[in-house]
């Protein structure tokens, strides 16, 4: 008897959990996401979302054997008692040009929910709730739809969004 996986959603979750002295700076990417909210221009570069991006990167790489390309990175905020409209990252007409991988970034979260949507075979619809907390990433693949409440009724939410592409 033989057995072949056929095809397998990928979902990693974890904390970033960088070496002393090099932690994220937080009020660097809310700051970086209110600009970039309030001029109306892309995301920033700079030397902290490098250092997530690379964290992130060189993580699934040596953990899973997956290498990573960066496709797209924005932030967005998330006002208390919302909850964002479906999401997906993936262009059906331009699959080629589309990420493989979604990562979700929690800046400055509290109590924030992401719902993703998949398939298991002929079970449709089914959906599994992960609790995305402050210096936690998670991944899953941009073919996925999914949702992110902000579930308290004080702050925003800060979440930065990478894609990313096999390398």
């Amino acid at each position: 008897m033989e057995k072949k996986i056929l095809s397998e959603q990928l979902l990693i979750f974890s904390d970033v959990a960088m070496p002393k002295g090099f932690e994220i700076d937080q009020d660097k990417l809310m700051a970086d996401t209110l600009e970039s909210s309030l001029t109306n221009k892309e995301f920033p570069f700079s030397r902290t979302w490098d250092m997530l991006n690379t964290y992130i990167r060189e993580h699934v790489n040596v953990e899973y054997k997956i290498k990573l390309a960066n496709k797209k990175s924005w932030s967005d905020t998330y006002k208390p008692n919302t909850l964002s409209e479906p999401l997906l990252n993936i262009n059906h007409s331009n699959l080629g040009d589309s990420p493989d991988f979604t990562t979700l970034y929690g800046t400055k979260v509290n109590n924030c929910w992401i719902k993703i949507y998949y398939d298991d075979n002929r079970r449709k619809g089914k959906s599994l709730d992960i609790q995305l907390k402050e210096n936690m990433f998670i991944m899953f693949p941009s073919s996925n739809i999914y949702t992110i409440s902000n579930e308290q009724k004080d702050s925003l939410n800060f979440i930065q969004t990478i894609t990313y592409t096999y390398s």
